[in-house]
């Protein structure tokens, strides 16, 4: 029975994925995720639409309000989105729940792990397939070009001089690309992430006092989204 709720569920995920899909708009859906240390707003890409349908969706049913960011690591990246950790006891193990299906990972060379980054968190499944639900968003830190030649090298995967850029003065964590599906990016609220991953934790990285969120979703014109958070669409 659950298997076939299972497989029920990922059959809706992906007929809503391949209507989303059809659409082209002068608008896209801004997300954001309130917490106690600040507000983020995000946007999610359209390479990835899979991911995409599956987050607005979840987030405009309120799947993930009063869910907590459950693990952080500073200068790494701040996890959430897990359904057991609502309402969850202090010693509670969090980080093994789920929503019943998971999505095809969508890589794309063009987007890859920024600071701010939105990524889709996974289990060791073979196909590198994205949970249904838990989520991270990178903090990471600044990479000198000794240490990118270093991690291109290992990964087989050559970095553009812009990402060069990116990962040398704003930072990220360039190991984890190609490996997990980055399917948005933090554009107003950076900081929250920084406040975020300075929170007092416990040995498993769960922050001694609760990091709940609450996310919405918010349909604007891309026109007024570049001009009120300085996003390119075109880049």
């Amino acid at each position: 029975m659950k298997n076939q709720k299972s497989l029920l569920l990922a059959a809706l995920c992906l007929f809503s994925v391949g209507a989303f899909a059809q659409k082209t708009s002068k608008k896209d859906e801004v997300v954001t995720i309130k917490t106690e240390q600040g507000t983020m707003r995000l946007i999610l890409f359209d390479e990835t639409p899979k991911h995409k349908a599956n987050f607005l969706k979840l987030s405009k049913d309120k799947f993930y309000d009063g869910l907590l960011f459950h693990r952080v690591i500073d200068d790494f990246m701040i996890q959430g989105g897990d359904p057991n950790s609502r309402n969850a006891k202090p010693d509670d193990m969090l980080g093994k729940g789920d929503n019943g299906y998971k999505i095809p990972a969508e890589f794309s060379p063009k987007l890859f792990h920024q600071k701010g980054a939105l990524a889709a968190a996974r289990d060791n499944n073979p196909a590198k397939e994205s949970s249904g639900c838990q989520f991270y968003i990178v903090q990471g830190r600044k990479w000198s070009k000794n240490d990118l030649d270093k991690q291109a090298a290992r990964a087989a995967r050559k970095l553009t001089d812009s990402q060069r850029k990116v990962y040398e003065t704003i930072g990220g964590t360039p190991h984890l690309d190609g490996s997990y599906t980055v399917f948005g990016q933090v554009i107003d609220g950076l900081d929250v992430v920084d406040k975020i991953g300075s929170v007092e934790k416990d040995e498993r990285d769960r922050p001694e006092k609760n990091v709940s969120m609450q996310i919405s979703v918010k349909k604007m014109k891309k026109k007024k989204i570049t001009r009120k958070y300085g996003w390119n669409y075109e880049a």
